[in-house]
């Protein structure tokens, strides 16, 4: 058995396989849960506000802990960081689907975004110390396609399981996942180290971000709730999203003082022209995949009368696609990237174009179908070569950190696409629009974001000039014990 265990532990493709289970079931509970609405509501007698927290809940700890859960990574070690995020996240889903109370739901639901928080960044970072760089760019394609499936999947997934079973099995469901991916991580998992120097973390940077962001991402979030005006006494929505800019101000701030004294961000990721333009990209494309989503779903189910499972699996073509491109769209990318990013961004707005001119009052689910596969071969073309482009020049002892900073922009994304889209949405059926019209309005958000994130794409520097950083070499002796090292663990 310990020879067993010593042969597959820091295997690279059971350790992929490993990190994608746990990264998969994170993303999709961003999506599976908006299906089930309408089920959760009447079964919990749930108001409409108390559903929104069901999902916000969950989007909020996660955007405002992922940065910290990263740079806990680097400083406590990765496989235990997402073993102990794994259980956190399944004990948390077995307690959304035992709950009697919206109440209970939505505690339920902010503790899966804790177990996210912790899990999610380490993904990345021991995929970057454990693969080498000519084979680095085809596993974070796969680590890219998982996340485009995993988001736009949701629906889909979400649809077959709350019409056969219930909106509990969206949540149960991830158990016997979450189980595979602990043990697997126990046997597999090798462990990645932090350098041998004591490093300590920051915690008032810690306060500070996850105050600026709790603030930022909750007014993002509930501004429709409240019409982005009062909440309480003179606080209001625009009041907070200001305190949380300032206090967001102060952290960077407080960071620039601490670059040499082991800060929460370290600012030198974003001097690489990559990392900063991929990082604004990043939560560009989260604008795309829920500003796609969410309409949708409505359209779908309100306006066409689809059942959850015809209107998942009218968008499931999109997600097959971007499932089937991400790994070879992730291998040319080790080969430059520019002109492939900018036309999945492209071809992704093309899809969501398509689809707003093709949807009316009474479509059937083929009259989509080329919107959304083409949707998908955008998203399978930007999501994984996004994050190989991003992480290039990345040194790998801060490779956590870089980690938890692109998933919080990309989660930040999320948040500021529903606020707008789902603002737009209201706007125009208060205005008496249909909601073909409501749809069409509502796509031209994501539309504008992915055409911006294609200009970004075509800002990168040609692919001989970004083949000087760090990452595209494979890691020298020296290199390693001045960051970090994969320990393949011996028998025991």
């Amino acid at each position: 058995m310990s020879k067993t265990v010593s042969k597959w532990r820091g295997n690279e493709w059971a350790v992929l396989l490993t990190l994608g289970l746990g990264f998969f079931l994170t993303l999709l509970d961003l999506t599976i849960v908006n299906i089930a609405i309408p089920d959760m509501s009447r079964a919990l007698h749930a108001s409409l506000a108390e559903i929104g927290w069901v999902i916000n809940a969950y989007v909020i700890v996660l955007a405002v802990l992922m940065i910290t859960g990263g740079r806990l990574g680097d400083l406590r070690g990765k496989r235990g960081l997402f073993i102990t995020g794994v259980a956190v996240f399944t004990l948390a889903s077995l307690t959304c689907g035992l709950s009697q109370t919206a109440g209970e739901v939505i505690t339920a639901r902010a503790f899966q975004g804790l177990g996210a928080a912790l899990l999610m960044p380490q993904t990345m970072s021991v995929i970057i110390a454990t693969f080498p760089a000519e084979r680095r760019g085809m596993a974070l394609g796969v680590w890219g396609g998982i996340a485009g499936l995993a988001t736009i999947a949701g629906p889909t997934i979400g649809g077959l399981l709350v019409s056969g079973l219930g909106w509990r099995w969206i949540f149960f469901v991830n158990l016997p996942v979450g189980l595979l991916a602990i043990v697997l991580a126990v046997l597999v998992l090798p462990e990645v180290k932090s350098d041998a120097r004591k490093q300590r973390l920051d915690v008032p940077g810690v306060l500070l971000a996850s105050a600026a962001l709790v603030a930022i991402t909750f007014g993002l979030v509930e501004g429709q709730q409240y019409a982005w005006g009062k909440v309480w006494s003179f606080v209001s929505i625009p009041l907070i999203i200001a305190v949380g800019v300032v206090l967001l101000a102060a952290f960077l701030l407080l960071q620039a003082r601490r670059q040499g004294a082991d800060p929460l961000l370290s600012f030198g990721l974003f001097a690489d022209r990559s990392f900063a333009l991929m990082s604004a990209a990043n939560m560009l494309v989260a604008v795309g995949l829920i500003g796609m989503a969410l309409p949708m779903t409505i359209y779908l189910q309100s306006a066409l009368g689809f059942s959850p499972l015809k209107a998942g699996l009218t968008m499931a073509p999109a997600s097959l696609m971007a499932g089937i491109v991400a790994p070879f769209a992730g291998r040319l990318a080790d080969k430059g990237g520019r002109y492939l990013v900018a036309s999945g961004f492209t071809l992704y707005a093309g899809g969501l174009a398509v689809i707003a001119v093709l949807a009316g009052p009474s479509s059937n689910w083929y009259d989509l179908l080329p919107g959304f596969l083409l949707a998908g071969l955008g998203t399978g073309c930007t999501m994984s070569p996004m994050q190989t482009i991003a992480t290039r020049n990345v040194p790998p002892r801060l490779a956590g950190g870089a980690s938890g900073v692109l998933n919080t922009i990309r989660q930040t994304g999320s948040a500021l696409g529903s606020a707008i889209v789902l603002a737009v949405l209201q706007s125009q059926l208060a205005g008496g629009h249909g909601y073909v019209s409501a749809l069409r309005a509502a796509i031209a958000v994501p539309v504008v974001a992915l055409l911006i994130g294609a200009a970004l794409a075509l800002a990168l520097r040609s692919s001989k000039s970004s083949k000087s950083g760090n990452s595209d070499k494979p890691v020298s002796a020296e290199e390693a014990n001045a960051g970090e090292s994969v320990d393949q663990l011996s028998d025991r």
